[in-house]
């Protein structure tokens, strides 16, 4: 099957339309590819993290077609393409089949998995003695089972006693995270999708959701066919595709929309659009360090009125009206976000200010009317959100800081009072400053496990990392060569998904099961068998009781591990049990106290929500509420409305660096590519990255269509052919973020300053210059790491 991008793109827009029209596009997909399966298997799909439910369609012990689950709720039997394909990237002869470790000359050697583990576990215990617990550390991903990510946690936080322990969503979801905290007490969604069908007005921001969440985006499309009356807003610097099906677009350039949330604020309040009741009942307003009035909040928005905020933004006036009236008065309006509002110096207040749009306009605790943040992978959620494994947090999202909730995880898994650290570890971006070789005082990490995620791609500002990543002891679990095995000294051969099976949470809060499908290939391994071999090695066999062979029996003893720590709290998956979640179709949204729990559509409203029942039966709330933010740190019940001040990014445009430069997704690709781009429809659908550039910005320069243009920024640059385009905004440059060819990693360019509250660093605004390098060059290589003894440069 020979896909150009034009073809996989229609390809993709006939299902759409099947999808709108709301003909069955499972029964559809099924004749297409059910010929010669002998059986199906349910699971999840691998990419994004919106959490389509599917079919494996197995014939003589491989993997040979994927379809939707028609009784999923996500998606209801649609797939995106790269949902469809996922499959063929299995069989790639680049697969990784055996552990590799690398020898004095440089070059990779076949091991046996008793020498590649034995070699890690005598590192680890070396550099462990002598340089303390914190000199090893765990990078994990959002692509990995929560059981693997629960045990990895585990391990380090109770066995290693060292909370040096990170995973890339903190580079894309941090700040969702923070706003969700520091708003309402607690991480994650109110609503579900389900919300989708149900708004009146839908807010769609820092989100080009018809690339990135391509199902979520055909809801929304299929929505609005139905009901033309609800509005849709899109707030971008970019006029992409998913702006397509808006009725106002509010332009702005990057990392400007603080005031245009602000100065929607301003118009709710001057309009009297506020709902007083709810704000009065429900909301407390605060700077951050004391109480005001809903007065005090006007004030100090008068100056964010849309005339003054069109000078900040470009963003017209008008528009920023007409948006805050719809939104206040719509009756329902729902709020989607995600890396745009995230990946900012400034991601956590982005995120406090949209909640503030619905805390004013009493739009959440009600169908259709949510504050909801989308997430980049399958199982950022489940996984790393929910399980703890970031460097601040602990099982149950509670922070290692919180002395109770320490205790209690100590007492769950059976170890001494006081071996839990504190004390939080470095995030990522401090994490990888801090690793390098064993004779350097000023990198205290001495060795790294890294798995399932790529970040000598992925990191920003690259150049400044690489070198630690090369002077220490690195470990990496992949299932592919990549920019980061090229700096391993041990490769582990992973599984895929579909060849051991597991957990995956998404973005609604609802974990999903994947049965075990077929055997991985060659000596390839589960990362849970993998880490189980690791806690043997490393004396600690008995916090992972689960060293075996089965991946099914043993992810079902981590889960059950996991769950309990979970028992009566506002996230509980306690009745979620392995044998449930492996016989429903649908998988359950938590809180889910007991196996007779259908799970959850609302949280904080009574009659929705099982804990805030199970709390008003306990006295511990009014019995009389029926809206409550339980995890309030007041103990009031109540949310905050913050008053932030603006703040630009970190970087501006200026005279020598004068043009904005973002970055984002394409609806062929995923992250790095090293999947997708091995799969050849999409490799050859988008087979290399490009540079879009408003037609005035070309003119200025002198650049036409296809010729490479270099772009340098303070840290780096790379070299991109040019694609002249009025979907941009003028002096907003864009490309994506999944070529692998050093020349067109865009992560040389992008920015590493960090969110003060999230730590997550500012992909999404850097300031460039641009240069015509040449004419048009065949770039479209579609490359990829290949060998598996290739070095970085």
């Amino acid at each position: 099957m020979s896909l150009k991008r034009r073809d996989f793109l229609k390809m993709s827009m006939a299902a759409s339309a099947v999808a709108a029209s709301g003909v069955s596009f499972s029964s559809l997909a099924q004749t297409m590819q059910d010929d010669g399966v002998e059986k199906w298997v349910k699971g999840v799909c691998r990419f994004c993290g919106y959490g389509c439910g599917v079919y494996v369609g197995v014939k003589g012990e491989k993997v040979v077609s994927i379809k939707g689950n028609p009784d999923a709720q996500t998606n209801f039997g649609f797939l995106c393409v790269k949902g469809f394909l996922a499959y063929k990237s299995m069989y790639h002869p680049d697969r990784l089949t055996h552990p590799l470790i690398r020898q004095s000359d440089g070059n990779f050697k076949r091991a046996s998995w008793n020498e590649a583990l034995d070699l890690i576990a005598s590192k680890f215990k070396y550099f462990h003695e002598k340089h303390g617990k914190d000199s090893v550390a765990y990078y994990g991903s959002g692509q990995c089972t929560t059981e693997e990510t629960y045990s990895f946690n585990k391990l380090w936080k109770a066995g290693f006693r060292s909370n040096m322990v990170e995973g890339n969503p903190r580079l894309c979801m941090a700040s969702a995270v923070g706003g969700y905290i520091s708003t309402y007490g607690a991480d994650e969604p109110a609503g579900a999708y389900a919300d989708f069908e149900k708004s009146k007005c839908l807010f769609i921001v820092g989100s080009n959701m018809s690339e990135c969440h391509p199902v979520g985006f055909r809801r929304i499309m299929r929505h609005k066919r139905n009901n033309p009356d609800v509005k849709i807003i899109v707030c971008e610097p970019r006029k992409t595709s998913t702006a397509s099906i808006a009725d106002l677009w509010l332009p702005v350039d990057p990392g400007t929309d603080l005031a245009v949330f602000h100065s929607m604020a301003h118009e709710i309040i001057k309009n009297n659009w506020v709902d007083q009741g709810f704000v009065e009942r429900h909301t407390r307003i605060t700077d951050g360090s004391k109480a005001l009035t809903l007065e005090e909040y006007g004030k100090f928005l008068e100056q964010f009125n849309p005339e003054a905020v069109e000078k900040i933004t470009r963003c017209p006036a008008e528009n920023i009206r007409q948006a805050a009236q719809w939104f206040a008065t719509s009756g329902a309006s729902m709020s989607v976000w995600c890396m745009g509002l995230n990946q900012r110096t400034r991601g956590v207040w982005a995120n406090n200010l949209i909640h503030n749009l619905h805390l004013l306009t009493g739009n959440i605790g009600k169908p259709g009317a949510d504050p909801f943040s989308m997430t980049g992978q399958p199982n950022a959620c489940g996984g790393v959100r929910e399980a703890g494994a970031l460097s601040h947090l602990l099982p149950g999202t509670k922070p290692v800081a919180n002395d109770a909730w320490r205790a209690h995880v100590e007492k769950m898994w059976k170890v001494p009072p006081g071996t839990i650290d504190p004390k939080p570890g470095f995030p990522t971006m401090k994490m990888f400053e801090s690793l390098g070789a064993e004779n350097d005082p000023n990198k205290p990490i001495k060795a790294m496990l890294v798995c399932t995620t790529n970040p000598a791609q992925s990191l920003p500002n690259l150049n400044k990392y690489l070198k630690g990543m090369d002077d220490a002891f690195l470990v990496v679990l992949d299932i592919f060569p990549t920019r980061t095995t090229q700096f391993a000294d041990v490769i582990l051969p992973a599984a895929f998904l579909y060849e051991k099976g597991g957990v995956y949470g998404c973005s609604e809060r609802r974990s999903q099961f994947t049965e075990k499908a077929v055997n991985p290939p060659g000596e390839a391994r589960a990362d849970l068998w993998i880490v189980a071999q690791l806690a043997k090695r490393m004396g600690h066999e008995k916090l992972l009781p689960w060293n075996e062979a089965d991946t099914m029996k043993a992810g079902e003893k981590a889960w059950n591990d996991y769950v309990q720590i979970t028992k009566d709290t506002g996230h509980t998956l306690l009745g979620a049990t392995y044998q449930r979640l492996r016989e429903s179709k649908t998988g359950l949204q938590w809180p889910v106290p007991s196996i007779d729990h259908p799970g959850t559509y609302k949280r904080y409203v009574k009659g929705m929500d099982p804990h805030m029942e199970r709390l008003q039966k306990a006295g511990t709330i009014p019995s009389e509420a029926t809206v409550y933010f339980y995890e309030d740190a007041r103990k009031e019940g109540k949310a905050n409305i913050f008053v932030r001040p603006y703040q630009e990014a970190a970087e501006m445009p200026d005279r020598e660096y004068p043009f904005f430069f973002t970055t984002g997704r394409t609806v062929e690709q995923w992250h790095t590519g090293t999947m997708t781009m091995r799969i050849p429809e999409i490799a050859r659908s988008h087979p290399n990255d490009y540079l879009e550039i408003h037609p005035d910005d070309a003119r200025r320069t002198r650049i036409a269509m296809g010729d490479m243009v270099k772009v340098t920024s303070r840290r780096g640059e790379v070299t991109l052919p040019a694609r002249i385009t009025d979907g941009t905004m003028p002096g907003v440059l864009f490309t994506h973020m999944h070529d692998q060819a050093i020349s067109r990693m865009c992560n040389f360019v992008c920015n590493d300053a960090v969110d003060p509250g999230s730590a997550e660093p500012e992909y999404k605004i850097a300031a460039v210059k641009i240069q015509r390098v040449s004419g048009p060059q065949d770039v479209a290589d579609g490359y990829i790491i290949r060998d598996v003894n290739s070095r970085f440069m």
